[in-house]
């Protein structure tokens, strides 16, 4: 399992392109980035959401706008329908399309703000995900001209959801897919990503990365702007909050799950990231 660089296929009749993704066991782990931008739909599915440092639960109706060079991927855990299939409408514009819409035609610049904010990666609320889901499911059945119509009005219409999240941090960096020790990079994050509930060694990670452990904590500081300590509580805690709000395993058990075999020092790392006890996260998810 390594993390690539995607290359998307053009289509000579669209300057965007388009992919209805149907699996029928499982949407699997893998690790990419590639320099368009990726609006994706998950249909009939529920799992793990990675996108940069950010980990979280998606379920049926989740949608998605990754900036470019963004790493992510989706990992299914079931479906809803377990007779149907794992469903994931994805589609990919290169920034100087869009640069070309926002810059000639004044009525779509506040698409803009709605870019800029996808650097992060942006999960829109369920009810505007709702709303639009009908348009892009009925986008991929149309001719070339029409889908483009339609794309821009969901696009459109997305901008205007006040409540769409980001996901990854906001020191959160994408890396420079172009940089040379992008190779180095790529194969320590993938292991990390893959065994985060494991007691790190740095030794091995320079290893990966053919360095020595000075040179590897330059190298990841360069491209995620975070310590390795800090990227990995990140990790940590972002499966903690999927598990906390998609399980009822105890707390102590989830803390153990995710790497940190003290309860306290679980405690006191999670209310670092996010403010509020695990306890207190889980109550205010059902809550809501």
């Amino acid at each position: 399992m390594q993390p690539f660089l995607e290359k998307i296929a053009g289509n000579d009749e669209a300057s965007w392109s388009m992919l209805n993704r149907r699996l029928d066991a499982a949407i699997p782990f893998e690790w990419h980035h590639h320099p368009e931008y990726e609006l994706t739909l998950t249909l009939n599915s529920r799992g793990q959401r990675f996108v940069g440092d950010h980990i979280g639960a998606y379920e049926h109706g989740d949608l998605v706008l990754l900036g470019p060079g963004l790493p992510h991927t989706w990992a299914s855990t079931d479906k809803i329908d377990p007779d149907g299939q794992h469903i994931a409408l994805v589609m990919w514009f290169k920034p100087e399309w869009a640069a070309g819409l926002t810059r000639v035609l004044t009525e779509l610049r506040p698409l803009n703000t709605m870019l800029e904010r996808s650097a992060r990666g942006l999960r829109f609320s369920r009810q505007t995900a709702n709303q639009v889901l009908p348009a892009v499911e009925a986008l991929f059945d149309k001719p070339p001209a029409e889908r483009l119509l339609d794309l821009i009005s969901v696009l459109t219409r997305l901008s205007a959801d006040d409540a769409a999240e980001p996901l990854a941090a906001p020191n959160y960096h994408a890396p420079d897919m172009s940089a040379p020790d992008r190779p180095r990079i790529d194969r320590v994050l993938a292991h990390i990503h893959a065994n985060y509930a494991e007691p790190v060694s740095i030794d091995q990670l320079a290893d990966l990365a053919a360095l020595s452990p000075s040179g590897f904590h330059r190298l990841f500081r360069r491209h995620t702007r975070l310590t390795l300590t800090e990227y990995v509580a990140r990790l940590r805690i972002g499966e903690a909050c999927a598990l906390l709000t998609t399980t009822t395993r105890p707390i102590a058990n989830i803390s153990d799950a995710v790497g940190y075999r003290s309860l306290a020092n679980f405690n006191r790392q999670f209310r670092a990231i996010k403010n509020l006890t695990p306890r207190q996260y889980r109550q205010k998810f059902q809550t809501s």
